[in-house]
């Protein structure tokens, strides 16, 4: 349990640290710079590693993978992509914090009350829910007050945590298996 916990911190800390930089970029196909950034697609991918920890191991233990994620992220976020010359890049490590442990949190709190109920109604519900919160925290407080279009990334950039939460179910419920069930 003690090296699976710590591999899924890691996993935790990487996808904040991939997130949080790829969110900085537009995505340049089929028109979509002004409703999508690359780290709508990455980010979705903290709520699968939560929920299994969830399921797997309970809310505490899921709890602690937060944390440990959540520092670990941070911490090569400041590190690695975060330029203090820049205020927008200073708001997005700002906001990430933020949004990103609110929305976990979130997530293992309802995960837990609706886990004895059909395998797919905790982990879809559970998503949905902190990737709501999740987004327009994240969105608000990195981008308000400035030029970018931030409530239109913000529906374009929730739309695909949606529908990236639906396509996790499938690992989800392969993952099932594989590891202790609390």
């Amino acid at each position: 349990m003690n090296r699976l916990f710590i591999l899924l911190s890691f996993f935790m800390g990487t996808i904040v640290l991939a997130s949080n930089y790829l969110v900085q970029f537009p995505i340049k196909f089929y028109n979509l710079e002004d409703i999508l950034t690359y780290g709508a697609l990455s980010y979705p991918i903290a709520f699968l590693i939560t929920d299994i920890t969830n399921r797997s191991y309970g809310k505490i233990i899921a709890r602690k993978v937060v944390y440990f994620g959540f520092a670990i992220g941070i911490f090569f976020t400041l590190f690695f992509s975060t330029n203090f010359s820049d205020l927008i890049s200073i708001r997005i490590a700002i906001g990430s914090g933020i949004a990103f442990i609110s929305a976990q949190l979130l997530d293992v709190q309802i995960f837990d009350m609706l886990r004895r109920k059909r395998w797919y109604i905790a982990p879809l519900t559970s998503s949905i829910v902190a990737s709501i919160v999740d987004t327009f925290l994240f969105f608000s407080i990195s981008f308000y007050g400035t030029n970018v279009s931030w409530i239109t990334l913000s529906l374009g950039d929730l739309f695909v945590k949606l529908l990236v939460a639906l396509v996790m179910l499938i690992p989800f419920r392969l993952l099932l298996g594989t590891l202790r069930v609390a």
